[in-house]
């Protein structure tokens, strides 16, 4: 478990604003975290409280950048509140490694290509407006199963833009947009959105990556080289995905596969010298161990 410490650099915020607004009082307070063994500080410039109203890029990114700049001083991990893809990108720099959007992408039509760039954690939330009317768009039919597919959408407008899913932190939106009826029937059946988006093909070529990379220090330990191309990695993600499981054993997979004529051509002649290796070594290879 993880512990992320709010710090709001607003007049305004429903928990804490006006205490920190001033930037020294901000960046003491984001001290104290650091001291009381927080994991994650998350500095926002703009309330997000029932009702509120937006203030400029201009006002938020004079809020927060310089405590991020000072924060990121001490080492703290931080994540920058905001659903604006400058100030995201300005926090970036300065020293953030998360964007928390609370709009899910949807308010700033720039957030996903800019994130993608930025290759930082991004935490996707189920939005429906911008907090002076969003109470008024608290109406489901199936709570849980309309911020599934609302939440799906988002996802997967990220992942066509570039983001990687492993950097990919989905939030149901407590608060933004649902009564308390919706939130505690959130809570109550969390375990249905846990599950929601099974494991994906392009979520495994990360995987597949460091396995084949393992079997690369594997086959040059015996004087072979084995080229690791870009599109043999996106084809054994998809040959591996099962959709029901996710994955199966890669092990076995690149056995198989091994064999398939147009393995061979993909990877050249280094393939035939894989096969070799893998024909003699019938037991556990530690670089083959399951995906899932």
């Amino acid at each position: 478990m993880l512990v992320m410490g709010i710090l709001n650099v607003t007049p305004d915020s429903f928990a804490d604003g006006g205490l920190h607004f001033d930037e020294s009082l901000a960046i003491a307070h984001g001290l104290e975290m650091i001291e009381d063994g927080v994991d994650i500080i998350d500095v926002g410039g703009e309330s997000t409280r029932p009702g509120a109203e937006r203030v400029s890029a201009e006002e938020e990114q004079k809020r927060v950048i310089p405590v991020i700049r000072e924060l990121a001083k001490h080492r703290a991990v931080i994540s920058i509140d905001t659903m604006r893809a400058k100030t995201a990108k300005l926090a970036v720099e300065a020293g953030a490694t998360i964007v928390n959007d609370v709009s899910g992408g949807a308010a700033d039509p720039e957030m996903f290509s800019t994130v993608a760039g930025l290759g930082c954690k991004y935490t996707l939330m189920h939005w429906r407006g911008h907090s002076k009317d969003m109470n008024s768009k608290a109406i489901y039919d199936d709570v849980v199963l309309d911020v599934i597919r609302e939440v799906s959408l988002q996802l997967d407008k990220a992942l066509a833009a570039g983001i990687r899913r492993e950097n990919i932190i989905l939030d149901p939106g407590i608060g933004f947009a649902k009564d308390a009826e919706h939130n505690w029937e959130l809570l109550n059946r969390i375990d249905e959105l846990i599950r929601f988006r099974p494991l994906q093909p392009e979520d495994l070529e990360p995987i597949v990556l460091l396995q084949l990379r393992e079997l690369q220090a594997l086959l040059q330990e015996q004087g072979l080289e084995l080229q690791v191309r870009e599109e043999v990695v996106a084809w054994l993600a998809r040959e591996s995905y099962d959709p029901e499981y996710g994955a199966r054993p890669l092990r076995r997979l690149l056995r198989r596969q091994l064999e398939n004529p147009l393995a061979t051509a993909m990877l050249e002649e280094k393939f035939s010298a894989a096969r070799a290796v893998l024909v003699e070594m019938e037991a556990d290879l530690p670089c083959f161990r399951p995906v899932m």
